[in-house]
Protein backbone atom coordinates (compact mmCIF):
# COMPACT_ATOMS: atom_id res chain seq x y z
CA UNK A 1 0.00 0.00 0.00
CA UNK A 2 1.43 3.01 -0.97
CA UNK A 3 1.31 5.34 2.03
CA UNK A 4 4.54 5.89 2.59
CA UNK A 5 7.08 6.64 0.54
CA UNK A 6 8.67 3.96 -1.85
CA UNK A 7 11.38 1.40 -0.68
CA UNK A 8 13.68 -0.97 -1.97
CA UNK A 9 11.98 -4.34 -2.65
CA UNK A 10 12.25 -6.38 -0.04
CA UNK A 11 11.46 -10.32 0.73
CA UNK A 12 8.45 -10.15 3.21
CA UNK A 13 5.77 -13.00 3.97
CA UNK A 14 3.66 -10.99 2.06
CA UNK A 15 5.31 -11.95 -0.93
CA UNK A 16 6.40 -15.45 -0.03
CA UNK A 17 2.86 -17.19 1.49
CA UNK A 18 0.98 -16.99 -2.24
CA UNK A 19 3.82 -19.26 -3.29
CA UNK A 20 3.76 -21.14 -0.45
CA UNK A 21 0.32 -21.35 -0.36
CA UNK A 22 0.28 -22.17 -3.65
CA UNK A 23 2.87 -25.41 -2.99
CA UNK A 24 0.73 -26.49 -0.05
CA UNK A 25 -1.73 -28.25 -1.92
CA UNK A 26 0.71 -29.58 -4.78
CA UNK A 27 2.66 -30.97 -1.82
CA UNK A 28 -0.28 -32.24 0.07
CA UNK A 29 -1.14 -34.10 -3.29
CA UNK A 30 1.89 -35.81 -4.59
CA UNK A 31 2.34 -36.66 -0.65
CA UNK A 32 -0.73 -38.69 -0.73
CA UNK A 33 -0.10 -39.86 -4.38
CA UNK A 34 2.67 -40.79 -3.58
CA UNK A 35 1.09 -42.61 -0.63
CA UNK A 36 -1.24 -44.15 -2.56
CA UNK A 37 1.46 -45.55 -5.45
CA UNK A 38 3.46 -46.87 -2.40
CA UNK A 39 0.87 -48.80 -1.33
CA UNK A 40 0.03 -50.24 -4.66
CA UNK A 41 3.05 -51.06 -5.44
CA UNK A 42 3.92 -53.03 -2.69
CA UNK A 43 0.79 -54.98 -3.13
CA UNK A 44 1.66 -55.53 -6.32
CA UNK A 45 5.60 -56.60 -5.50
CA UNK A 46 3.75 -58.86 -2.90
CA UNK A 47 1.54 -60.50 -5.25
CA UNK A 48 4.07 -61.05 -7.83
CA UNK A 49 6.30 -62.65 -4.97
CA UNK A 50 3.94 -64.72 -3.80
CA UNK A 51 3.00 -65.46 -7.15
CA UNK A 52 6.73 -66.98 -8.64
CA UNK A 53 7.07 -68.75 -4.64
CA UNK A 54 3.87 -71.04 -6.12
CA UNK A 55 5.12 -71.30 -9.95
CA UNK A 56 8.88 -72.76 -8.41
CA UNK A 57 6.98 -74.46 -5.75
CA UNK A 58 4.93 -76.30 -8.03
CA UNK A 59 8.36 -76.68 -10.50
CA UNK A 60 9.91 -78.53 -7.56
CA UNK A 61 6.98 -80.81 -7.31
CA UNK A 62 8.26 -82.02 -10.11
CA UNK A 63 11.45 -82.81 -8.41
CA UNK A 64 10.20 -83.78 -5.94
CA UNK A 65 7.97 -86.20 -7.06
CA UNK A 66 10.63 -87.78 -9.56
CA UNK A 67 12.99 -88.63 -6.81
CA UNK A 68 10.19 -90.14 -4.61
CA UNK A 69 9.86 -92.41 -7.53
CA UNK A 70 13.19 -93.30 -8.32
CA UNK A 71 14.74 -93.68 -4.00
CA UNK A 72 13.60 -97.15 -3.89
CA UNK A 73 16.02 -98.21 -7.07
CA UNK A 74 19.09 -96.11 -4.87
CA UNK A 75 21.64 -98.44 -4.48
CA UNK A 76 20.24 -100.98 -6.96
CA UNK A 77 22.66 -101.53 -10.59
CA UNK A 78 22.51 -98.27 -13.02
CA UNK A 79 21.38 -100.30 -15.82
CA UNK A 80 18.30 -101.67 -15.25
CA UNK A 81 16.94 -98.08 -13.16
CA UNK A 82 18.19 -96.16 -16.12
CA UNK A 83 15.11 -96.79 -18.13
CA UNK A 84 13.27 -95.38 -15.54
CA UNK A 85 15.52 -92.58 -14.77
CA UNK A 86 14.55 -91.89 -18.11
CA UNK A 87 11.00 -91.90 -18.16
CA UNK A 88 10.59 -89.71 -15.19
CA UNK A 89 12.95 -86.75 -17.28
CA UNK A 90 10.11 -87.99 -20.27
CA UNK A 91 7.28 -87.78 -17.95
CA UNK A 92 7.80 -84.62 -15.97
CA UNK A 93 8.28 -81.33 -17.70
CA UNK A 94 10.22 -79.50 -15.31
CA UNK A 95 12.74 -82.52 -14.94
CA UNK A 96 16.02 -82.10 -16.75
CA UNK A 97 17.86 -85.33 -15.23
CA UNK A 98 17.67 -87.69 -12.51
CA UNK A 99 19.93 -89.36 -10.77
CA UNK A 100 20.93 -92.25 -7.86
CA UNK A 101 23.55 -91.76 -5.43
CA UNK A 102 25.28 -94.07 -2.68
CA UNK A 103 28.07 -93.27 -0.41
CA UNK A 104 28.32 -89.99 -1.13
CA UNK A 105 28.54 -90.58 -5.25
CA UNK A 106 26.77 -90.19 -8.00
CA UNK A 107 26.47 -93.55 -9.92
CA UNK A 108 23.57 -93.32 -11.76
CA UNK A 109 22.46 -90.64 -14.85
CA UNK A 110 19.72 -90.51 -16.89
CA UNK A 111 21.91 -88.58 -19.04
CA UNK A 112 24.95 -91.27 -19.13
CA UNK A 113 24.14 -94.42 -17.58
CA UNK A 114 26.95 -95.48 -15.99
CA UNK A 115 28.38 -92.77 -13.81
CA UNK A 116 31.00 -91.29 -10.81
CA UNK A 117 30.91 -87.91 -9.37
CA UNK A 118 30.87 -87.11 -5.64
CA UNK A 119 28.01 -86.00 -3.89
CA UNK A 120 28.65 -83.71 -0.85
CA UNK A 121 24.99 -83.01 1.23
CA UNK A 122 26.84 -79.56 2.45
CA UNK A 123 26.25 -78.02 -0.81
CA UNK A 124 22.25 -78.40 -0.06
CA UNK A 125 20.46 -76.10 1.56
CA UNK A 126 18.70 -78.08 4.41
CA UNK A 127 20.02 -80.92 2.59
CA UNK A 128 17.39 -80.86 -0.64
CA UNK A 129 18.17 -78.10 -2.67
CA UNK A 130 21.30 -76.48 -3.92
CA UNK A 131 20.95 -73.59 -6.95
CA UNK A 132 24.12 -74.59 -9.36
CA UNK A 133 25.91 -72.23 -11.66
CA UNK A 134 26.08 -74.87 -14.21
CA UNK A 135 27.82 -78.35 -14.11
CA UNK A 136 30.28 -80.13 -15.86
CA UNK A 137 27.38 -80.53 -19.15
CA UNK A 138 26.32 -77.01 -18.97
CA UNK A 139 29.28 -74.55 -17.36
CA UNK A 140 28.43 -71.48 -15.83
CA UNK A 141 24.61 -72.37 -16.85
CA UNK A 142 22.08 -72.46 -13.86
CA UNK A 143 20.45 -75.38 -12.57
CA UNK A 144 18.45 -75.86 -9.48
CA UNK A 145 18.74 -79.31 -8.14
CA UNK A 146 17.02 -81.45 -5.28
CA UNK A 147 18.14 -83.80 -3.54
CA UNK A 148 15.95 -86.52 -1.69
CA UNK A 149 18.14 -89.23 0.43
CA UNK A 150 17.49 -92.56 2.75
CA UNK A 151 20.55 -92.74 4.69
CA UNK A 152 23.11 -93.08 2.45
CA UNK A 153 21.18 -93.73 -0.67
CA UNK A 154 19.05 -91.48 -2.18
CA UNK A 155 17.94 -89.39 -5.76
CA UNK A 156 18.54 -86.36 -7.25
CA UNK A 157 16.38 -84.41 -10.11
CA UNK A 158 17.70 -81.29 -11.63
CA UNK A 159 15.80 -78.26 -13.52
CA UNK A 160 17.04 -76.11 -15.73
CA UNK A 161 17.53 -72.63 -14.87
CA UNK A 162 16.11 -71.45 -17.86
CA UNK A 163 12.50 -72.23 -16.09
CA UNK A 164 13.25 -70.18 -13.44
CA UNK A 165 14.59 -67.21 -15.31
CA UNK A 166 11.46 -67.45 -17.48
CA UNK A 167 9.34 -67.03 -14.69
CA UNK A 168 11.06 -64.22 -13.19
CA UNK A 169 10.64 -62.75 -16.15
CA UNK A 170 7.55 -63.19 -17.25
CA UNK A 171 5.44 -62.98 -14.02
CA UNK A 172 7.65 -59.70 -13.07
CA UNK A 173 8.57 -58.26 -16.00
CA UNK A 174 8.32 -54.75 -14.36
CA UNK A 175 9.70 -55.87 -11.02
CA UNK A 176 13.11 -56.81 -9.70
CA UNK A 177 12.73 -60.32 -8.41
CA UNK A 178 15.32 -62.67 -7.49
CA UNK A 179 15.45 -66.40 -6.52
CA UNK A 180 17.97 -67.23 -3.56
CA UNK A 181 18.79 -70.51 -2.02
CA UNK A 182 21.29 -71.01 0.84
CA UNK A 183 23.93 -68.34 0.07
CA UNK A 184 23.40 -68.10 -3.88
CA UNK A 185 20.59 -66.49 -5.77
CA UNK A 186 19.16 -66.11 -9.68
CA UNK A 187 18.23 -62.89 -10.87
CA UNK A 188 16.01 -61.99 -13.99
CA UNK A 189 19.54 -61.85 -16.08
CA UNK A 190 20.06 -65.38 -16.03
CA UNK A 191 23.36 -65.76 -13.66
CA UNK A 192 24.12 -66.82 -10.44
CA UNK A 193 25.60 -64.35 -7.82
CA UNK A 194 27.32 -65.67 -4.41
CA UNK A 195 25.63 -63.72 -0.96
CA UNK A 196 22.32 -61.83 -0.43
CA UNK A 197 20.22 -59.86 -3.17
CA UNK A 198 20.47 -56.14 -2.35
CA UNK A 199 16.97 -54.91 -1.54
CA UNK A 200 14.77 -53.55 -3.82
CA UNK A 201 14.61 -49.22 -3.53
CA UNK A 202 10.67 -49.35 -3.40
CA UNK A 203 8.49 -52.10 -2.00
CA UNK A 204 10.92 -54.25 -1.35
CA UNK A 205 9.05 -57.73 -0.29
CA UNK A 206 10.80 -61.08 1.04
CA UNK A 207 8.57 -64.24 0.68
CA UNK A 208 9.90 -67.68 1.62
CA UNK A 209 8.53 -70.36 1.09
CA UNK A 210 6.73 -72.64 3.67
CA UNK A 211 7.45 -76.31 1.66
CA UNK A 212 11.00 -75.81 0.53
CA UNK A 213 13.93 -73.93 1.89
CA UNK A 214 14.00 -70.94 -0.99
CA UNK A 215 12.64 -67.41 -0.90
CA UNK A 216 12.02 -65.02 -3.66
CA UNK A 217 12.96 -61.29 -3.48
CA UNK A 218 10.74 -58.51 -5.22
CA UNK A 219 10.58 -54.61 -5.57
CA UNK A 220 10.71 -52.11 -7.76
CA UNK A 221 13.59 -49.34 -8.43
CA UNK A 222 13.65 -46.21 -7.20
CA UNK A 223 12.30 -44.30 -10.11
CA UNK A 224 9.25 -46.18 -10.42
CA UNK A 225 7.18 -44.28 -8.16
CA UNK A 226 7.33 -41.22 -10.45
CA UNK A 227 7.07 -43.32 -13.66
CA UNK A 228 3.78 -44.63 -12.43
CA UNK A 229 3.01 -41.09 -11.35
CA UNK A 230 3.39 -39.52 -14.47
CA UNK A 231 1.99 -42.27 -16.85
CA UNK A 232 -0.96 -43.05 -14.96
CA UNK A 233 -2.13 -40.15 -13.13
CA UNK A 234 -1.44 -37.40 -15.85
CA UNK A 235 -5.05 -35.55 -15.18
CA UNK A 236 -4.81 -35.78 -11.73
CA UNK A 237 -1.14 -33.92 -11.97
CA UNK A 238 -2.67 -31.31 -14.30
CA UNK A 239 -5.53 -30.84 -11.51
CA UNK A 240 -3.10 -30.43 -8.36
CA UNK A 241 -1.19 -27.86 -10.26
CA UNK A 242 -4.23 -25.59 -11.66
CA UNK A 243 -5.38 -26.02 -7.80
CA UNK A 244 -1.92 -24.59 -6.91
CA UNK A 245 -1.89 -21.87 -9.26
CA UNK A 246 -6.07 -21.10 -8.63
CA UNK A 247 -4.72 -20.72 -4.45
CA UNK A 248 -1.80 -19.02 -4.58
CA UNK A 249 -4.15 -16.13 -7.04
CA UNK A 250 -6.55 -15.88 -4.22
CA UNK A 251 -4.36 -15.81 -1.33
CA UNK A 252 -2.58 -13.04 -3.28
CA UNK A 253 -5.58 -11.49 -3.81
CA UNK A 254 -6.44 -11.93 -0.11
CA UNK A 255 -3.51 -10.50 0.83
CA UNK A 256 -3.20 -7.29 -1.74
CA UNK A 257 -7.37 -6.93 -0.55
CA UNK A 258 -6.10 -7.13 3.40
CA UNK A 259 -2.85 -5.05 3.07
CA UNK A 260 -5.06 -2.32 0.37
CA UNK A 261 -5.57 1.44 1.54
CA UNK A 262 -8.88 0.89 2.37
CA UNK A 263 -7.99 -2.55 4.53
CA UNK A 264 -5.12 -0.97 6.00
CA UNK A 265 -6.89 2.42 7.17
CA UNK A 266 -9.60 0.38 8.50
CA UNK A 267 -7.37 -1.50 10.78
CA UNK A 268 -5.19 1.43 12.03
CA UNK A 269 -8.73 3.39 13.08
CA UNK A 270 -9.52 0.10 15.01
CA UNK A 271 -6.20 0.26 16.69
CA UNK A 272 -7.22 4.39 17.47
CA UNK A 273 -3.75 4.86 15.42
CA UNK A 274 -5.44 8.64 14.12
CA UNK A 275 -4.18 11.58 16.54
CA UNK A 276 -4.80 14.93 16.36
CA UNK A 277 -1.39 17.31 15.79
CA UNK A 278 -2.57 21.51 16.78
CA UNK A 279 -1.25 23.92 14.77
CA UNK A 280 -1.77 27.61 16.19
CA UNK A 281 -3.83 30.31 15.27
CA UNK A 282 -2.93 33.93 16.44
CA UNK A 283 -5.32 36.61 16.47
CA UNK A 284 -4.34 40.40 15.01
CA UNK A 285 -3.20 42.62 17.43
CA UNK A 286 -1.35 41.32 20.18
CA UNK A 287 -0.92 37.57 17.93
CA UNK A 288 -1.74 35.39 21.30
CA UNK A 289 -3.22 32.08 20.10
CA UNK A 290 -6.72 32.05 19.86
CA UNK A 291 -7.46 29.07 18.58
CA UNK A 292 -5.90 26.10 16.80
CA UNK A 293 -6.53 24.12 13.82
CA UNK A 294 -6.71 19.93 14.25
CA UNK A 295 -4.33 18.36 11.93
CA UNK A 296 -4.78 14.32 11.81
CA UNK A 297 -1.64 12.17 12.28
CA UNK A 298 -1.48 8.32 11.54
CA UNK A 299 0.75 6.96 14.17
CA UNK A 300 1.77 3.61 12.33
CA UNK A 301 3.43 0.90 14.11
CA UNK A 302 6.20 0.24 11.77
CA UNK A 303 6.51 3.68 9.32
CA UNK A 304 6.28 6.07 12.47
CA UNK A 305 4.38 9.42 11.54
CA UNK A 306 3.17 9.15 8.33
CA UNK A 307 2.09 12.58 6.21
CA UNK A 308 -1.45 13.50 5.47
CA UNK A 309 -1.23 13.99 2.13
CA UNK A 310 -0.02 9.93 1.70
CA UNK A 311 -3.30 8.70 3.70
CA UNK A 312 -5.93 11.60 3.25
CA UNK A 313 -6.95 11.02 -0.41
CA UNK A 314 -7.85 7.67 0.08
CA UNK A 315 -9.57 7.96 3.21
CA UNK A 316 -11.71 10.40 0.65
CA UNK A 317 -11.86 8.02 -1.95
CA UNK A 318 -13.03 5.04 0.58
CA UNK A 319 -15.42 7.03 2.56
CA UNK A 320 -13.64 6.66 5.26
CA UNK A 321 -12.82 10.24 6.36
CA UNK A 322 -16.00 10.41 8.50
CA UNK A 323 -15.28 7.56 10.59
CA UNK A 324 -11.61 9.38 10.94
CA UNK A 325 -12.76 12.44 11.34
CA UNK A 326 -15.06 11.47 14.14
CA UNK A 327 -12.43 9.59 15.78
CA UNK A 328 -10.45 12.68 15.61
CA UNK A 329 -12.60 15.31 17.05
CA UNK A 330 -13.05 12.84 20.19
CA UNK A 331 -9.43 12.66 20.61
CA UNK A 332 -9.36 16.03 20.28
CA UNK A 333 -11.94 16.64 22.66
CA UNK A 334 -10.51 14.12 25.62
CA UNK A 335 -7.07 15.93 25.15
CA UNK A 336 -8.06 19.17 25.54
CA UNK A 337 -11.08 18.97 28.04
CA UNK A 338 -8.92 18.24 31.08
CA UNK A 339 -7.27 21.64 30.68
CA UNK A 340 -9.73 24.39 29.68
CA UNK A 341 -8.58 26.53 32.08
CA UNK A 342 -5.98 27.33 29.26
CA UNK A 343 -8.65 28.32 26.77
CA UNK A 344 -10.03 31.58 26.70
CA UNK A 345 -13.11 32.15 26.07
CA UNK A 346 -14.46 31.36 22.15
CA UNK A 347 -11.19 29.41 21.72
CA UNK A 348 -11.40 28.74 17.72
CA UNK A 349 -11.08 24.61 17.06
CA UNK A 350 -10.62 24.32 13.68
CA UNK A 351 -11.38 20.69 11.76
CA UNK A 352 -10.92 19.78 7.94
CA UNK A 353 -14.70 18.22 6.85
CA UNK A 354 -15.03 16.98 3.03
CA UNK A 355 -18.21 16.17 0.83
CA UNK A 356 -18.65 13.09 1.92
CA UNK A 357 -19.23 14.97 5.90
CA UNK A 358 -22.55 16.65 3.81
CA UNK A 359 -24.52 13.42 2.44
CA UNK A 360 -26.38 13.12 6.18
CA UNK A 361 -27.09 14.90 9.57
CA UNK A 362 -24.68 12.44 11.57
CA UNK A 363 -21.89 14.93 11.62
CA UNK A 364 -24.61 16.76 13.80
CA UNK A 365 -24.16 14.46 16.55
CA UNK A 366 -20.55 14.28 16.48
CA UNK A 367 -20.12 17.88 16.96
CA UNK A 368 -22.58 17.91 20.03
CA UNK A 369 -20.49 14.93 21.65
CA UNK A 370 -17.22 17.61 20.57
CA UNK A 371 -18.76 20.90 22.30
CA UNK A 372 -20.55 18.44 25.49
CA UNK A 373 -16.56 18.42 26.96
CA UNK A 374 -16.40 22.03 27.53
CA UNK A 375 -17.92 24.49 29.14
CA UNK A 376 -20.38 26.58 26.90
CA UNK A 377 -18.67 29.39 25.06
CA UNK A 378 -15.30 28.20 25.85
CA UNK A 379 -14.37 26.44 22.54
CA UNK A 380 -16.25 27.92 19.17
CA UNK A 381 -15.94 24.61 16.81
CA UNK A 382 -15.29 25.27 12.90
CA UNK A 383 -15.65 23.14 10.32
CA UNK A 384 -13.53 23.49 7.43
CA UNK A 385 -14.65 23.05 3.75
CA UNK A 386 -11.59 21.18 1.71
CA UNK A 387 -13.11 21.29 -1.95
CA UNK A 388 -10.92 17.72 -3.04
CA UNK A 389 -14.46 16.62 -3.37
CA UNK A 390 -17.32 19.02 -4.39
CA UNK A 391 -19.66 19.63 -2.13
CA UNK A 392 -23.39 19.92 -3.66
CA UNK A 393 -25.59 22.14 -2.24
CA UNK A 394 -28.49 19.28 -1.47
CA UNK A 395 -31.46 19.62 0.76
CA UNK A 396 -29.58 17.32 2.95
CA UNK A 397 -26.52 19.69 2.99
CA UNK A 398 -28.35 22.78 3.41
CA UNK A 399 -30.30 21.46 6.44
CA UNK A 400 -27.03 20.51 8.20
CA UNK A 401 -25.25 23.55 7.83
CA UNK A 402 -28.35 25.38 9.48
CA UNK A 403 -28.00 23.49 12.01
CA UNK A 404 -24.67 23.65 12.56
CA UNK A 405 -25.25 27.42 12.87
CA UNK A 406 -28.05 27.07 15.23
CA UNK A 407 -25.52 24.74 17.20
CA UNK A 408 -22.93 27.65 16.88
CA UNK A 409 -20.55 25.64 14.87
CA UNK A 410 -18.70 28.13 11.96
CA UNK A 411 -18.18 27.35 8.58
CA UNK A 412 -14.77 28.01 6.99
CA UNK A 413 -13.65 27.55 3.55
CA UNK A 414 -10.34 26.41 3.64
CA UNK A 415 -7.71 27.16 0.86
CA UNK A 416 -9.71 29.98 -0.73
CA UNK A 417 -9.01 30.80 -4.37
CA UNK A 418 -7.30 27.87 -5.37
CA UNK A 419 -10.47 26.09 -6.09
CA UNK A 420 -13.26 26.52 -8.56
CA UNK A 421 -15.97 26.11 -6.25
CA UNK A 422 -14.51 28.34 -3.73
CA UNK A 423 -17.16 31.29 -5.35
CA UNK A 424 -20.46 28.77 -5.90
CA UNK A 425 -19.67 27.79 -1.85
CA UNK A 426 -20.06 31.78 -0.93
CA UNK A 427 -22.93 31.98 -3.28
CA UNK A 428 -24.76 28.43 -2.07
CA UNK A 429 -23.66 28.39 1.73
CA UNK A 430 -23.25 30.77 5.07
CA UNK A 431 -19.56 31.06 5.07
CA UNK A 432 -18.60 32.50 8.50
CA UNK A 433 -14.50 32.35 7.10
CA UNK A 434 -12.37 32.77 4.65
CA UNK A 435 -8.77 30.61 4.89
CA UNK A 436 -6.71 31.96 2.54
CA UNK A 437 -4.63 29.72 0.54
CA UNK A 438 -1.06 30.08 1.28
CA UNK A 439 0.57 29.85 -1.78
CA UNK A 440 -1.00 33.94 -1.91
CA UNK A 441 0.54 34.59 1.62
CA UNK A 442 4.00 33.32 0.14
CA UNK A 443 3.88 36.03 -2.77
CA UNK A 444 3.61 39.12 -0.35
CA UNK A 445 6.59 40.67 -1.32
CA UNK A 446 7.03 39.17 -4.29
CA UNK A 447 5.05 38.22 -7.58
CA UNK A 448 2.55 41.58 -8.18
CA UNK A 449 -0.35 39.59 -9.38
CA UNK A 450 -1.03 37.25 -6.79
CA UNK A 451 -0.13 39.90 -4.06
CA UNK A 452 -3.54 41.62 -5.69
CA UNK A 453 -5.62 38.45 -5.91
CA UNK A 454 -4.87 38.43 -2.09
CA UNK A 455 -5.91 42.13 -1.41
CA UNK A 456 -9.03 41.25 -3.52
CA UNK A 457 -9.32 38.52 -1.52
CA UNK A 458 -9.32 40.53 2.04
CA UNK A 459 -11.29 43.36 0.26
CA UNK A 460 -14.02 40.69 -0.77
CA UNK A 461 -14.22 39.42 2.90
CA UNK A 462 -14.64 42.75 4.62
CA UNK A 463 -17.65 43.22 2.10
CA UNK A 464 -19.10 40.24 2.66
CA UNK A 465 -18.63 40.37 6.47
CA UNK A 466 -16.72 37.41 6.59
CA UNK A 467 -13.56 36.85 9.06
CA UNK A 468 -10.30 35.86 7.13
CA UNK A 469 -7.87 33.50 8.50
CA UNK A 470 -3.85 33.49 6.43
CA UNK A 471 -2.82 30.40 6.18
CA UNK A 472 1.34 29.52 5.82
CA UNK A 473 2.56 32.71 7.19
CA UNK A 474 6.56 32.16 7.75
CA UNK A 475 8.06 35.67 8.12
CA UNK A 476 7.33 38.68 9.92
CA UNK A 477 7.24 40.76 6.58
CA UNK A 478 4.14 38.54 5.53
CA UNK A 479 3.00 39.09 8.88
CA UNK A 480 2.68 42.41 8.99
CA UNK A 481 1.43 43.33 5.93
CA UNK A 482 -1.45 40.70 6.45
CA UNK A 483 -1.87 42.82 9.57
CA UNK A 484 -1.94 45.95 8.03
CA UNK A 485 -4.34 44.66 5.60
CA UNK A 486 -6.95 44.30 8.48
CA UNK A 487 -6.65 39.96 8.34
CA UNK A 488 -8.22 38.84 11.32
CA UNK A 489 -5.89 35.31 12.16
CA UNK A 490 -2.72 34.15 11.28
CA UNK A 491 -1.47 30.88 10.91
CA UNK A 492 2.17 29.36 9.89
CA UNK A 493 5.46 28.44 11.27
CA UNK A 494 5.81 31.72 12.43
CA UNK A 495 3.86 31.18 14.99
CA UNK A 496 3.83 27.89 15.46
CA UNK A 497 4.54 24.16 13.91
CA UNK A 498 1.71 21.16 14.20
CA UNK A 499 2.41 19.82 17.27
CA UNK A 500 1.05 16.79 19.54
CA UNK A 501 -1.41 17.56 22.18
CA UNK A 502 1.46 17.52 25.33
CA UNK A 503 3.26 19.52 23.22
CA UNK A 504 0.64 22.16 22.36
CA UNK A 505 -0.32 22.49 25.65
CA UNK A 506 2.60 23.35 27.25
CA UNK A 507 3.44 25.99 24.97
CA UNK A 508 -0.16 27.29 25.71
CA UNK A 509 0.22 27.67 29.44
CA UNK A 510 3.83 29.26 28.88
CA UNK A 511 1.44 31.92 26.90
CA UNK A 512 2.04 35.46 28.65
CA UNK A 513 -1.53 36.10 31.15
CA UNK A 514 -2.16 31.98 30.88
CA UNK A 515 -5.01 30.77 33.47
CA UNK A 516 -3.73 28.66 36.42
CA UNK A 517 -3.59 24.68 35.21
CA UNK A 518 -5.81 22.10 37.26
CA UNK A 519 -4.02 20.23 40.01
CA UNK A 520 -3.16 16.57 38.53
CA UNK A 521 -1.69 18.52 34.95
CA UNK A 522 0.95 16.60 33.55
CA UNK A 523 4.59 17.58 34.53
CA UNK A 524 5.73 18.38 31.47
CA UNK A 525 2.68 20.75 30.97
CA UNK A 526 3.20 22.42 34.51
CA UNK A 527 6.43 23.47 33.44
CA UNK A 528 4.98 25.62 31.14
Amino acid sequence: MPLTVKRPARLSWRSLLPWVVGILPVACGLTVMHWQIERELRASSQATTRQVVEHVEHILDNLANAAQVLLPLAGSPCEPAQLTLRSQVTRNAFVRSTNLFRDNTLYCSSLFGDFDEPVDANDYTDGHLWLMDGNSVTPGHPLLVYRLSDGARGAISTVDGDHLVTALRLIGPNEQLQLRVGNAWLGQDGRVHAGAPAPAATADVTLGSTRYPFSVHGGYAADKPAQLLRSQYPALLSLLLVLGVVAAGVCRWQIRRASSPSAELQRALEADEFLPYFQPVVRKGDYRWAGAEVLMRWNHPREGLVRPDLFIPYAEHSGQIVAMTRALMLHTAQSLAPYTALLEDGFHIGVNITADHCRDLTLLDDCQTFLQHFPPGRVRLTLELTERKLIEPTPIALELFEKLHAMGVMIALDDFGTGQSSLNYLRQFKVDYLKIDQSFVAMIGGDALSQHILDSIIELSAKLGLGIVAEGVETEVQRDYLAQHGVDFQQGYLFGRPMPADAFLQALAAQPGAARLPQGAPPEIMRG
